[in-house]
């Protein structure tokens, strides 16, 4: 937990803080408190277009708004469009299944696609979160940045000053998740949860803080499964033991091999696990994703690649006036996966098929490759 840098903070805050701290600590003991409780620092409407992989917030310090979405108030608007209570006892709900693949899990829903999707859409933002994006064609959403304020101390001292507490203490950290469907061959619908982690850290001259990328938790992606699973009609102890004891794949552990000179990844996996593991890259790397096509082997991504060397100029009026090409805009590619011999191949392609060979391929696959590792 970090203190928000302010001008002033008063000695009743420097009081509570450690209030706080004590209340914390007796409730995480008894249980009374989740570990996991987010806070979007987004307000208004969510952005048009969904940022790629390279780009970052203006803001260095994202600001928390003024209300967001509860648990409570989703009850409260269910309760008010029911007039039948018990419509709101035990809901019927399709199975739901954990699947597990080494530390990676995901669910398989017995539920069509286009009735999941909407629902998915309100799981998060009862868990707190605004929506980023969100892109049916690709059965993909994307949430935006949002702080865990279960890493806040709670108590009474926190509940009675309210808002005032949330302007003073920050835990330095944001998180954003990603959910992915896929329709499986039994007609059911695959849910993939990732995520992105920042933390605040000082610069070097230790004049200032920066926001910086941190490592991915599977275990947090883990127990936002679980809570879904819990949104979707299983009960919570039995989620979490479905979570807890889901059991791995019996296939080999993951290894790849990245290509010096021909811009390509290997992966010791046939095309299904290989396949599932790059996309869950892909969502985790945060490239944007526009479509894909199971049955070709292909990912249709857009990436902005600032490692060239280049120097990148943003669209003039005229430029937008007159139709000229933006510089700074992401280019279109195509991650291809294909079966090789007892493993699987990963290329990159241009928007006609053609692979690519140059940096900007080997920074792609560098990246899936990287995100693959993660989770081992």
């Amino acid at each position: 937990m970090k203190m928000k840098r302010s001008p002033l903070v008063t000695g009743v805050t420097l009081a509570s803080l450690l209030a706080l701290s004590a209340c914390s600590s007796f409730n995480q003991l008894t249980g009374q408190s989740e570990s996991v409780e987010y806070k979007s620092t987004v307000t208004g409407e969510p952005l048009s277009i969904p940022p790629d992989l390279t780009q970052a917030s203006d803001n260095t310090h994202y600001r928390a708004p003024e209300g967001v979405a509860t648990l409570s108030a989703y009850a409260a608007g269910q309760k008010a469009q029911s007039a039948n209570p018990a419509d709101r006892v035990l809901p019927q709900t399709a199975g739901v299944q954990v699947m597990r693949d080494g530390a990676l899990r995901w669910l398989v829903v017995s539920e069509p696609a286009e009735t999941l999707y909407p629902k998915l859409i309100e799981f998060w933002g009862n868990q707190g979160f605004t929506i980023q994006s969100q892109n049916p064609k690709a059965g993909l959403i994307e949430t935006d940045w949002a702080e865990n304020r279960a890493k806040i101390p709670e108590g009474w001292l926190r509940s009675a000053l309210g808002s005032v507490l949330d302007q003073v203490f920050d835990s330095g950290e944001r998180d954003r998740f990603t959910t992915r469907l896929e329709r499986d061959a039994n007609d059911k619908t695959e849910v993939y949860v990732s995520h992105q982690h920042m933390e605040e850290t000082p610069t070097s001259d230790g004049t200032g803080f920066k926001w910086v990328f941190g490592k991915e938790d599977q275990g947090l992606n883990a127990a936002m499964l679980a809570r879904l699973m819990v949104y979707l009609g299983t009960d919570q102890q039995k989620a979490a033991q479905e979570i807890k004891g889901a059991t791995p794949d019996a296939g080999p552990a993951t290894t790849t091999q990245l290509s010096s000179g021909q811009a390509s990844l290997m992966v010791n996996e046939t095309f299904d696990r290989a396949w599932r593991r790059v996309g869950v890259a892909i969502d985790s790397a945060r490239f944007t994703v526009e479509d894909r096509n199971r049955d070709q082997g292909d990912y249709y991504i857009r990436y902005l690649d600032t490692d060239t060397g280049e120097k990148i100029e943003q669209q003039t009026v005229f430029g937008r006036l007159f139709g000229t090409r933006n510089a700074a805009e992401p280019q279109k590619f195509r991650v291809h996966v294909a079966q090789q011999g007892g493993g699987s191949e990963v290329t990159v392609l241009d928007q006609d098929g053609k692979q690519l060979t140059d940096a900007t391929a080997r920074r792609i696959l560098t990246v899936i490759d990287k995100n693959l590792k993660g989770t081992q």
